[in-house]
């Protein structure tokens, strides 16, 4: 199964989408969340899984580590080449410490921000594109991979290991001119693109729809305004994909086979 990276601008949806999305996929196969926004704290609660015990950057040696390897492949002028993982693996192979499982879903997380001036999060960049390159998933298992907010994981190509780009519209302008920014950008790179509006009402959808069909993007799926799944973000609940349910398999089976086809 596909490689799946859902991205969007801040406070669109992204990681209640991966989480019903996950939790959907998780009722017949496998599925692993990869969670690569360096500042999300909250994907865990959400799906009802304890975070791992340490991140996948804390794994291979820390960031510090990372970040050596980086400098040094950039003081031989790219001659040398930035290996993290031997080689390819598979979701089974990966440590225990780095993955929580809460039956057929299971959590990564790159890593987090942990202190003040620790610098930039380029190795975390770094180390989502060649995590998601060499890891290969089996028929009966998919990865989905939260993003931070915006679209600097395009230009740290941290898309090139994926099948697929989904990419959460809300009711915002900002949102409308990222998502034309996000399918250039997917098209450059070769990936499926396909736009889900998330939090609309008829009357939102209606504009939305004709603002991003001036455009140029189709719209793929709509998810209305849940006011239960509102409330269980605010008080902290993890979500469920009951009421969605229905919706969301419809975005299995149409979207994401025929996206990843045609990419």
């Amino acid at each position: 199964m596909p490689k799946v990276l859902v991205c969007g601008r801040g406070g669109s949806g992204k990681s209640t989408f991966v989480t019903m999305l996950a939790q959907t996929l998780g009722e017949q196969d496998k599925v692993l969340v990869v969670d690569a926004d360096e500042s999300n704290l909250g994907l865990g609660r959400m799906l009802g899984i304890q975070p791992p015990a340490q991140t996948l950057m804390d794994d291979i040696g820390g960031k510090k580590a990372v970040g050596s390897k980086l400098m040094a492949s950039l003081r031989s002028g790219g001659t040398e080449e930035v290996k993290m993982f031997a080689g390819t693996f598979s979701i089974g192979e990966l440590s225990t410490e780095s993955v929580s499982w809460n039956g057929s879903v299971g959590l990564a997380q790159i890593g987090k921000v942990e202190h003040t001036n620790e610098g930039c999060a380029c190795p975390m960049g770094a180390l989502a594109r060649e995590f998601l390159n060499k890891l290969k998933e089996s028929d009966e298992e998919w990865v989905i991979v939260d993003t931070e907010a915006g679209v600097e994981h395009f230009g740290r190509g941290v898309l090139e290991g994926v099948d697929a780009v989904l990419m959460i519209v809300d009711p915002s302008y900002e949102a409308v001119l990222l998502a034309e920014k996000a399918a250039k950008l997917a098209d450059e790179a070769g990936k499926a693109f396909s736009v889900i509006l998330n939090k609309v009402d008829e009357e939102t959808k209606s504009r939305l729809k004709e603002m991003l069909e001036a455009k140029k993007i189709e719209i793929a799926e709509v998810l209305p305004y849940s006011t239960d799944i509102s409330e269980a973000n605010l008080v902290g609940e993890p979500l469920t994909a009951e009421s969605l349910k229905q919706t969301l398999k419809e975005i299995i089976t149409k979207i994401i086979p025929s996206s990843v086809k045609a990419g």
